[in-house]
């Protein structure tokens, strides 16, 4: 962990001068070709930096943030297109902290009387909720020996949830309140999902959503268009996207595990690229009226995430060790925290 730490300090002024560079080439080199060119060293550094690191969660944070999310941004920076190429140009500080963090600065929304956004009440307690039942989670993973397998990849899977939306909550916050920005959730509310089109495109991780649509999703839409028509475009368009995410959190197990991929977590995102697929044609086939109430629909969505998240997704996470170098990592961290509570009432006796 300690050598993390360093390497993690040393990493953050490469990212944030690389940044600056790729922010000067807007004005020197024009939108296109030439400009990918340009930004091609920094979109393979992004890709390597991951590797200096050993802790899996910050191999997957990092990995998340800049070999995927930021990588995507600068391809689309390239052609002029994408949160970084906004009109008119936004300033330094802000292209750094959109371009390397998973935010999106909501539109429309000025900051009231000159003062900086504050995070809805309601949402803080969301958040606080959220992070309790993550400690109850770590908790009962002591006694999970005596629990079923199955029941366990089942606390996974609520585990990944809780930790992934409190980490975007936290980015979110340290953004909101150093640069003033009111930016978009990052989830909502998945588990009140009524379909997978509702679950993957309106609740479930929406800066992954909102990055792949005019990195994948547009650009097979538009080219599909000439051979299918535009009644049935988006169909392939939706599948080519989920096999895009699925090779893109293949990188990011890798980075975790370094372990030779098998690429079943891909399949889990192939198979609900097919599923989907499928729901949209039949959307498109049938009418309102003959479509599934919620409370029919809602648990068949959660069921069905949830089923095959536990047969496809989360195997690969156990294959490679992520689970137990997880636990590891959480006891030194509790240790540090420990030692520092120790040191501090100690200092106080003095």
């Amino acid at each position: 962990m300690e050598g993390d730490m360093m390497n993690l300090i040393k990493v953050c002024p490469s990212v944030v001068i690389s940044l600056c560079y790729c922010y000067w080439i807007r004005k020197l080199v024009p939108p296109g070709i030439k400009r990918l060119v340009f930004l091609l060293p920094i979109i393979c550094l992004y890709i390597f930096i991951p590797l200096s690191f050993s802790s899996v969660h910050l191999t997957g944070t990092i990995g998340f943030f800049l070999a995927w999310l930021a990588n995507f941004k600068l391809l689309l920076f390239a052609f002029d297109m994408g949160p970084l190429s906004s009109h008119p140009l936004i300033s330094l500080p802000r292209f750094v902290a959109v371009a390397c963090f998973p935010i999106k600065i909501q539109q429309n929304q000025p900051r009231q009387n000159g003062k900086t956004p504050h995070p809805n009440p309601s949402s803080m307690i969301r958040y606080a909720i959220k992070g309790l039942s993550l400690g109850v989670l770590l908790k009962i993973y002591d006694y999970s020996d005596r629990i079923h397998p199955k029941v366990i990849m089942c606390m996974y899977c609520f585990h990944i949830y809780f930790l992934l939306e409190i980490i975007l909550a936290m980015v979110a916050a340290m953004a909101r309140s150093m640069m003033g920005l009111e930016l978009e959730p990052q989830f909502n509310d998945p588990l009140s999902s009524t379909s997978l089109q509702d679950f993957w495109g309106r609740r479930w991780n929406l800066m992954v959503t909102s990055i792949l649509r005019p990195t994948v999703y547009d650009p097979t839409l538009k080219a599909a268009v000439n051979v299918v028509g535009p009644k049935w475009a988006p169909l392939p368009a939706v599948f080519g996207t989920f096999v895009v995410s699925g090779l893109m959190h293949e990188l990011i197990l890798f980075y975790m595990g370094r372990l030779q991929p098998t690429f079943w977590m891909t399949w889990f995102f192939v198979l609900h690229g097919i599923f989907l697929t499928v729901e949209i044609a039949f959307k498109r086939a049938l009418t309102a009226r003959c479509r599934l109430p919620r409370f029919v629909s809602g648990p068949l969505t959660v069921g069905f995430v949830l089923a095959t998240g536990i047969s496809l997704f989360l195997p690969e996470f156990i294959r490679c060790q992520i689970d137990v170098k997880a636990f590891q990592e959480y006891a030194e961290l509790g240790q540090l925290l420990n030692n520092l509570t120790c040191g501090i009432f100690h200092n106080s006796n003095l």
